[in-house]
C-alpha cells in the first residue's frame, strides 16, 4: 500500500440559508447519485465500497444517534458505517487511516447538516460546555470566540477596520463560487456599522446560518485510475485537541493548530508552508480568525496578523477563493468545504476562481470553543 490517498470524485449541493423544501436525505441523496455517475462504483463487497464514514450532529439534527437516518440513503446497509460528529475534515482523516491501513481500498464520505432547523445556533453550541459551571453562564461558540478575538487583536496588530476588509473579501470570492450561500455584497464601511453582538465581534463577522450537504470518494492510489482519469491526493493530515476549559489554555497561542500542521506538514514532508501551497483553504467561521489562523498555519509571522493582512498576503498567497466559511458553510462542515475546494482547484475545476496550475494546497477545519480542536490536511495532484 502506497502512502498516498486519492480523491476519486467530489460533489455537493448548493449552500442556501434555509433547506425548508428538502430531508436531510434528500439534500445527500443528490451528492450520493453524482458521485455514483462521475465513478461508476458499486458495492460490490470484493471490489466495491464496504465502509462508509458519515458526518453528522445529533443536536442540529434533533434526534439521537444521527447517523441512523443516514445509512440506506449512503448505502450502508449491511456495510460498516463510521461517524464523524465534530468537523467533517476529521471523516477525511478516518477514511485515510482506513485506506492507508489496507482495510480498506474504498470509503465513502458523506456528511449534512441543517442549522435553520435550530431556533438558535447559540442554544446548540451552549451544550458544548461543561454542564455545572459553563453553561448556566450561559457560554457559547459566539461569546467564547470574542474573547479570543479580544487577545488575539491586541496581540497581533489586527483592527476592525482589517476585520471589516476580510469580511468584504469574502463576499467578492463567494460571488465566483456557483455553490457558495448567496449573499449581498458588503462593503468595508457596512462592516464598520455592523451591530456589535459579541465585542468585538460584530454580526457581519460571524459566519451566516447554513444548509447544506456534501459527499467524497476516496480510494487507495493503486486503484484510482479505476474511478477517474485525474484524482487529487491526500498527502498529510494531523489533528490536535487543545484543553477543554477557556481559563485552562492560552487563548492565543495557536497550540492545537500548530500541532496539527507540524504532523500534516511532516507527512506530506514539507519544511517551508508559508511558500509550499498554490493555494489555501482555512475554516474562517469569524472574520478576526483568518489571520489567526493563517499564524497557526505558518502562513503569517507569529503575532503579525494585521500586517499579513495589509501586506495582500490573503490574495497572493489565494486564501480563501471560495469564500471561506465566513460566508457560509454549516459549523460542522466547514472543513470538509475548505477541502472540496481544494480538490476542485487542483483538479482544474474551480471556474471563475481557478489557479492557474494548481498542484498543492493546504485545507483547515476547526471545531470547538475558540478553536478547541484542529485538524490540517494536505492535498496535492
Amino acid at each position: 500500500m502506497s502512502g498516498k490517498v486519492a480523491v476519486c470524485a467530489v460533489a455537493q449541493i448548493k449552500n442556501e440559508p434555509d433547506i425548508w423544501y428538502q430531508r436531510f436525505q434528500g439534500m445527500l441523496s443528490e451528492c450520493f447519485e453524482s458521485i455514483i455517475a462521475q465513478t461508476g462504483v458499486t458495492f460490490d463487497m470484493k471490489k466495491g465500497i464496504r465502509n462508509v464514514v458519515t458526518c453528522s450532529d445529533e443536536v442540529f439534527d434533533a434526534r439521537t444517534i444521527s447517523d441512523s437516518g443516514m445509512t440506506d440513503v449512503v448505502g450502508a446497509h449491511f456495510r460498516g458505517e463510521e461517524k464523524a460528529a465534530q468537523d467533517g475534515i476529521n471523516g477525511l482523516g478516518y477514511a485515510m487511516a482506513s485506506i492507508l491501513s489496507g482495510h480498506d481500498d474504498i470509503v465513502l464520505i458523506m456528511g449534512h447538516c441543517k442549522e435553520s432547523q435550530s431556533e438558535s445556533r447559540n442554544m446548540c453550541t451552549n451544550l458544548a460546555f461543561d454542564p455545572f459551571f459553563c453553561r448556566p453562564l450561559g457560554m457559547d461558540f459566539l461569546n467564547a470566540s470574542a474573547f479570543q478575538a479580544r487577545e488575539y487583536m491586541e496581540k497581533s496588530g489586527v483592527t476592525d477596520a482589517h476585520l471589516a476588509k476580510i469580511v468584504a473579501r469574502s463576499r467578492q470570492k463567494a460571488a465566483k463560487n456557483p455553490y457558495a450561500r448567496k449573499n449581498k455584497a458588503v462593503s468595508e464601511q457596512d462592516v464598520l456599522n455592523s451591530a456589535m453582538i459579541s465585542d468585538p465581534i460584530r454580526e457581519l463577522h460571524q459566519y451566516p446560518v447554513t444548509d447544506w450537504a456534501v459527499g467524497m470518494l476516496l480510494c487507495c492510489e493503486e486503484r484510482a485510475k479505476e474511478f477517474t482519469d485525474n484524482p487529487v491526493y491526500l498527502t498529510g493530515f494531523g489533528s490536535c485537541m487543545d484543553s477543554y476549559f477557556l481559563g485552562d489554555k492560552d487563548l492565543t497561542s495557536n497550540f492545537a493548530l500548530k500541532k496539527a500542521a507540524a504532523k500534516a506538514y511532516k507527512m506530506a514532508s514539507i519544511s517551508s508552508p508559508k511558500d509550499a501551497f498554490d493555494l489555501a483553504e482555512i475554516n474562517d467561521a469569524c472574520a478576526y480568525q483568518l489571520p489567526m489562523w493563517a499564524e497557526g498555519l505558518g502562513l503569517a509571522d507569529e503575532g503579525q496578523g494585521g500586517q499579513w493582512v495589509d501586506s495582500g498576503a490573503m490574495d497572493s498567497q489565494n486564501i480563501n477563493l471560495s469564500g471561506g466559511m465566513l460566508n457560509g458553510n454549516p459549523l460542522m462542515l466547514g472543513g470538509l468545504a475548505r477541502s472540496l475546494e481544494a480538490v476542485l482547484q487542483l483538479k482544474g475545476e474551480a471556474g471563475d476562481r481557478q489557479v492557474d496550475g494548481a498542484k498543492k494546497a493546504v485545507a483547515h477545519g476547526t471545531t470547538g470553543a475558540a478553536g478547541q480542536h484542529h485538524a490540517v490536511l494536505i492535498l496535492e495532484n
